[in-house]
């Protein structure tokens, strides 16, 4: 009997479960997931909570609600693969060999990779909204601040989502002005990017939104270290910005199974071919979603598109043909703007975000680098699509691949 384990089971891994059980005959086929949470987080929702959209049992749910029955699930922490002996080690002390493996570890905030950024500030005035934890305890912050200089900070690229910081201070735009206290407010973006955005076209118009909400917007800042006594990023070119609460996206990085695996660059993500999502000198090891190094956006639509790719691939692999479906990098994402609009971009490895409309051709319904209240909708529905589709491995009436249809160049 075949064995195919699947390490993690966030978007990723819990996708690929699901495509794969679909397809392998059981009689065949061994599937294990192995993960260390019982919880699923909805992770696009947590930008949400500190501004009380979503409260906190909004974006969780139970992982085994998401497994087909008869999966072998075994919760426990990762001690390491083992490519050479096609095994992998667990914490527990279970060791699983495998023919094949997907690993979707994904990534994690690491704030004690930045100097006085875990200190005694944190979650009192300094807070992170890419965790559960985090985002509760922003959201009972905001409730009881009063004004004064709010950072956002990125510490460093890349990370989960990357327009979720600029989301967030649009939010904080709205939320404030709701509140009645936005004259109270400074709001400042700070980032080691030289635009808004990673893509040069969409950072000047995402810019220009900035500029019209009054949201200050300093770029190529290099944190080196917060100084907790006097409420201050320091970068390392000793330029200081001071704040009374920083919302901190702290440096991503792979899961510490990877590092002690040895597969991992210094930030532990894998080294993975960008086309066919195999890991780079091994011939049964696929890599899907965050625990990639791809030059793509770590979010759950590239992890959606890259899953397609990968199970084309691996059916491929299994029955002696060549793995060549190419995942081009595609990425798809809403980004909510404040008060009931929103903006949405695609793009992919060679292609910037384009205007036009989306999916389909002159019709849309939603609009390509627009603020629109449709896109709003588009953002605010995906919840439900990602609960009921998207993690079962169900097909949506999106290509895979970037379509130009619809674009205007």
């Amino acid at each position: 009997m075949k064995k195919l384990v699947i390490l993690g089971a966030g978007t990723a891994g819990t996708m690929m479960l699901n495509k794969l059980s679909s397809v392998l005959d059981k009689s065949e086929w061994h599937i294990t997931i192995v993960d260390q949470h019982e919880k699923h987080y909805y992770q696009p929702g947590f930008l949400f909570i500190p501004f009380g959209i979503y409260s906190c049992k909004d974006v969780i749910r139970p992982k085994r609600d998401f497994f087909p029955s008869g999966t072998d699930v075994i919760m426990s922490e990762i001690e390491r693969i083992e490519p050479a002996n096609k095994r992998v080690l667990l914490k527990n002390n279970i060791v699983l060999s495998y023919d094949y493996l997907i690993v979707a570890t994904g990534a994690k905030i690491k704030p004690e990779e930045t100097e006085g950024l875990k200190d005694g500030l944190w979650h009192k005035n300094i807070f992170d909204f890419y965790t559960i934890e985090g985002a509760c305890s922003l959201q009972d912050f905001f409730k009881r601040w009063e004004g004064g200089k709010m950072v956002v900070n990125i510490t460093e690229m890349p990370i989960k989502c990357p327009v979720a910081p600029l989301e967030f201070v649009f939010l904080a735009d709205w939320y404030f002005t709701e509140k009645g206290i936005r004259d109270k407010v400074d709001i400042h973006l700070v980032t080691p990017l030289p635009g808004a955005f990673t893509k040069p076209k969409a950072s000047a118009i995402l810019g220009n939104f900035l500029e019209k909400k009054n949201i200050k917007l300093t770029t190529e800042f290099n944190i080196a270290r917060v100084d907790n006594e006097r409420k201050m990023l320091v970068s390392w070119d000793d330029i200081e910005i001071p704040f009374d609460v920083l919302v901190t996206i702290p440096t991503n990085m792979g899961d510490d199974s990877i590092a002690r695996s040895g597969m991992g660059d210094e930030l532990n993500f894998i080294p993975t071919d960008k086309h066919n999502l195999m890991a780079i000198g091994y011939d049964n090891i696929f890599v899907i979603g965050d625990a990639t190094n791809l030059p793509s956006s770590k979010a759950g639509s590239v992890a959606h598109f890259q899953s397609d790719i990968l199970f084309e691939n691996f059916m491929s692999l299994i029955e002696g043909r060549k793995p060549d479906s190419s995942f081009d990098g595609h990425a798809n994402c809403f980004i909510e703007s404040g008060f009931g609009k929103g903006i949405l971009i695609d793009f992919n490895y060679d292609t910037e975000p384009l205007p036009g409309k989306f999916p389909l051709p002159g019709v849309g319904p939603f609009s390509l680098l627009e603020e629109t209240k449709m896109n709003h909708y588009g953002k605010i529905m995906f919840r439900w699509t990602y609960w009921n589709f998207l993690l079962k491995g169900l097909e949506l009436p999106i290509e895979s691949n970037m379509s130009m249809a619809g674009k205007r160049l």
